[in-house]
């Protein structure tokens, strides 16, 4: 049976046989940890990507539902905001981690039916010109008293490629749409 000679760090030298060298556990743990350690790091970076999204698109739906309101009591129909005005007012809404320059877009629409159930509350397909800049037109008419109003606010959350391939990325320019929409009837106001 071959033998191999093996240093130790501290200790004379000595010949250890290849059973005893394939036996021998010292360093497992080690071993182990740098198999498992990336692996494990690369759970908790999607997790904490993950939590970033799910945070921003819950600050997007307080957002909408404060736009929604503004529509609903009147507020926009009689100071007579233009579309810009009232997106400044919903981006107000946003938390500071949220910038809204070139990322927030808003479309507001009656129902034409005057029904909750013909509501279209998805997002808007976007887009983009050869610059890649947005140039989708949007709906702004926040109708009259007793119309139903569908208010959707569309943010364009930046992102990266998360490890082993996780991609949140649904737009162009490595971002991803999120969306929030607020269904109301607008009060006599």
């Amino acid at each position: 049976m071959p033998s191999l000679r093996i240093a130790r760090l501290f200790g004379p030298r000595q010949q250890i046989g290849l059973r005893a060298l394939l036996r021998c556990q010292r360093g497992g743990p080690a071993m182990e940890l740098s198999l498992v350690a990336p692996m494990v790091l690369a759970l908790l970076l999607a997790i904490l990507h993950t939590a970033l999204i799910f945070t921003a698109n819950q600050a997007l739906e307080t957002a909408a539902e404060a736009a929604g309101r503004l529509v609903m009591t009147g507020q926009a129909q009689q100071s007579g905001w233009t579309q810009a005005q009232f997106q400044a007012q919903a981006c107000a809404a946003l938390p500071k981690f949220m910038p809204c320059a070139g990322r927030l877009y808003v479309d507001v629409a009656p129902v034409s039916s005057g029904n909750f159930s013909d509501a279209q509350t998805g997002a808007v397909a976007l887009t983009y010109g050869a610059s890649g800049a947005v140039n989708t037109t949007f709906s702004y008419s926040v109708g009259s008293r007793g119309d139903i109003v569908v208010v959707r606010l569309m943010y364009l959350w930046p992102t990266v490629n998360g490890p082993f391939g996780l991609s949140f990325v649904n737009q162009q320019g490595g971002n991803r749409m999120l969306t929030a929409a607020s269904v109301l009837k607008t009060e006599y106001f």
